[in-house]
């Protein structure tokens, strides 16, 4: 599914209330990584699952659980997880959000709900994928049952819309996910997704990044290349690579290259041009984090590009909108309040 998981616990998303989690912890349902299940493993509250799983005989209310999402935005498509749930998965959901300050008590009575996606059966043990055609912001879900049971995950996917009054007057990493940078595209992701390199916090392992299987076509300009593309237009001042814990395996090289373009409809990125030098080819160390000063107006996208192969922890792109950007930003706000 394409978009930001708006919910992620890696973006900052939090899981702030549930009716209950006698079963498996609320916590679970925005943990990154892939739900895994060992049969026949107990603890105290009984077989260990790696979701959130509730008591039996819940009542004819349901079940529910409200998320905060790490970044406010639109979203487009909801996702519950049901996978390892087989015997035990609810009937069905759900899902409803709400535009909350993030002090304010989203379980209170009051809070205005908007319902997302309607009432819908559930499938045990399956990816339960939900389009969503609501074009305002949020930034809480909730997602109610309509019986007890368990959910491995809810990934919520959309785009983040940025308050365009905290992009006034200050330099922003304009290609962090947070503030709607995206990977559009990498030439290879055989180790690790390279949708990492834009996360916002620090690598926490090697798997914390985007690494690339060894190539065997080595020649002079041989290379891997991923696309980073921003919400909006920015004049560019500092770029940060970071190889942390690629040790053995870091990229030697890399050169990066921007775009003023935008993609049509139909082609996407693909015939976009990227022809404005921002870095060039640069050698850079193995398990380090380095700073370039760069000058590069008016970037739209960068293309990274890695020679000949390797592992990159992080990419962070410096800057400030420009003019265009900056009306960009408050016309994406304004559609989607």
């Amino acid at each position: 599914m394409s978009g930001v998981d708006l919910a992620c616990k890696t973006l900052g998303g939090s899981v702030v209330a549930a009716s209950d989690e006698s079963f498996g912890f609320k916590e679970r349902l925005i943990d990154p990584g892939e739900p895994a299940y060992t049969p026949g493993t107990y603890d105290l509250r009984g077989e260990v699952v790696d979701g959130w799983e509730t008591r039996r005989h819940a009542g004819p209310c349901g079940d529910w659980a409200i998320v905060r999402l790490g970044a406010a935005g639109r979203v487009r498509a909801v996702d519950v997880d049901t996978r390892s749930f087989a015997g035990n998965s609810p009937s069905g959901c759900h899902v409803e959000g709400a535009v909350l300050d993030a002090t304010s008590d989203p379980a209170a009575p009051d809070v205005w709900w908007t319902v997302l996606v309607k009432p819908a059966v559930l499938k045990p043990d399956s990816h339960n994928l939900f389009a969503v055609d609501d074009p305002r912001r949020f930034t809480h879900l909730r997602l109610r049952l309509a019986s007890d049971g368990g959910v491995a995950r809810l990934r919520v996917y959309g785009d983040v819309i940025c308050d365009p009054e905290l992009w006034a007057d200050v330099t922003v990493e304009v290609s962090s996910v947070e503030h709607g940078g995206r990977v559009e595209w990498s030439s290879d992701s055989f180790y690790s997704d390279a949708s990492a390199l834009i996360a916002p916090d620090r690598p926490r392992n090697m798997g914390d990044g985007w690494e690339t299987r060894r190539r065997r076509d080595i020649g002079p300009d041989s290379h891997d290349a991923v696309m980073i593309s921003f919400a909006v237009a920015a004049d560019l001042q500092r770029l940060e690579i970071d190889t942390g814990y690629f040790v053995f395996n870091a990229t030697p090289e890399v050169a990066v290259y921007g775009s003023r373009g935008r993609p049509d409809d139909e082609h996407g990125w693909a015939r976009v041009p990227f022809d404005v030098p921002v870095l060039p080819r640069t050698r850079i160390a193995a398990d380090h984090r380095r700073l370039f000063r760069v000058d590069a107006s008016g970037i739209t996208a960068l293309r990274v590009q890695a020679y000949p192969d390797g592992g990159i922890a992080r990419v962070r792109a410096f800057g400030s909108p420009t003019a265009a950007g900056v009306e960009r930003l408050r016309a994406l706000w304004e559609a989607a309040s």
